[in-house]
């Protein structure tokens, strides 16, 4: 079970949402993210509430870097999460950057992780030992995307009970988990 440091948080804390964020994960809601971080207070709670189906998993990852960069620069100031409705793939990768003590769902809240997607046609053409070479870059390019997923996941289970191992089985098939079940597995701090 989850070991809090933070003290956990009611309902009425969330009530005015310091940063609120809806829609596809893209360039606009971060330029509409980055304007409402710069807004809010330096110190105590400010609550970063989203409801997505997914979106860019690198515009998630700035997102959430920045999430991690304001913590380290105002230590007086705590980011939370609140997922509301649903918390999908790119939605499950930003809330991996928040502490687990610090994520929260609303009731009937479901979360969807799933691997890393990629569509692709390689043309092959020209010289052989080229067409090697573009064959490696496309491997390469999958190898270190599978390396940021992973990286992603351990963050997302760290101090949980989900293991790598049950994430990576059920990542393929779209793994979705409700707000209650989200809790027990202490994937979350708590349902409001």
């Amino acid at each position: 079970m989850l070991m809090t440091s933070a003290p956990l948080l009611g309902p009425k804390d969330f009530e005015f949402p310091a940063i609120t964020l809806s829609g596809v994960v893209d360039h606009g809601m971060y330029l509409h993210f980055r304007n409402c971080l710069t807004s809010a207070p330096q110190q105590g709670l400010v609550v970063v509430e989203i409801s997505t189906l997914g979106g860019d998993p690198e515009i998630a990852r700035m997102m959430g870097e920045d999430i991690r960069f304001h913590s380290d620069l105002y230590p007086d100031r705590r980011l939370v999460f609140l997922g509301k409705t649903a918390v999908y793939s790119a939605g499950a990768t930003f809330m991996s950057f928040f502490a687990a003590e610090n994520r929260y769902l609303t009731r009937g809240t479901r979360i969807m992780i799933h691997e890393r997607l990629i569509t692709k046609t390689i043309n092959l053409s020209g010289p052989l030992s080229t067409c090697i070479a573009t064959l490696k870059a496309n491997l390469h390019e999958i190898e270190s995307s599978i390396a940021i997923q992973n990286e992603g996941f351990e963050n997302l289970i760290l101090g949980s009970d989900v293991t790598m191992d049950e994430l990576l089985q059920k990542a393929p098939e779209n793994w979705y988990m409700e707000a209650n079940e989200a809790q027990a597995r202490g994937l979350i701090a708590a349902v409001l």
